[in-house]
């Protein structure tokens, strides 16, 4: 039952039991009950008007829908990312020097702003050096077999320094 079928019953519930005009009583539950008809024919016309507010955003949003389809047709994830960005360890090697940290053997990356002879492993917490003893970050002649005498010749690298 809607609202203003329920003031119509009130309505004709007063009839029914004869409540007037007459009495003082009578008068004021025939105000009340005009008030509550006006008051239920106006949130009648709020449930029309909201009703149809709601199916104009439902088309604006479709409309809106459409026209992000058609701004956004050609833009795919694969525009902003490479295969390798999916690999959460890719790590752009012109911007970066890897090492390998001698007391947890986690693969550590840093770029030329970080001092190569402070290193600290984000694993382990250790700090390191990965200029080698050897050569003092001049890699031209010492031995093979060290891991930083290759960070090294990237560092030279990243500093602009020609390769000997």
């Amino acid at each position: 039952m809607t609202l203003t079928e329920k003031v119509a019953y009130l309505k004709g519930l007063m009839e029914g039991l004869n409540i007037g005009k007459e009495t003082a009583e009578g008068k004021v539950l025939c105000a009340m009950a005009d008030i509550l008809e006006d008051m239920s024919k106006s949130v009648a016309d709020l449930e029309d008007s909201m009703a149809d507010a709601q199916g104009y955003l439902d088309e604006l949003d479709d409309d809106l829908a459409d026209v992000e389809d058609i701004i956004y047709e050609d833009e795919d994830e694969d525009d902003y990312y490479d295969d390798e960005d999916d690999d959460e360890d890719y790590i752009d090697d012109d911007d970066f020097i890897e090492v390998e940290c001698p007391y947890c053997g986690e693969t550590v990356y840093f770029d030329d702003s970080v001092d190569p002879d402070d290193i600290t492993c984000p694993a382990c917490n250790e700090s390191f050096s990965c200029i080698c003893d050897e050569c003092d970050g001049d890699c031209g002649d010492c031995c093979d077999e060290c891991d930083a005498c290759e960070s090294c010749e990237d560092l030279k690298a990243l500093d602009g320094e020609d390769d000997e």
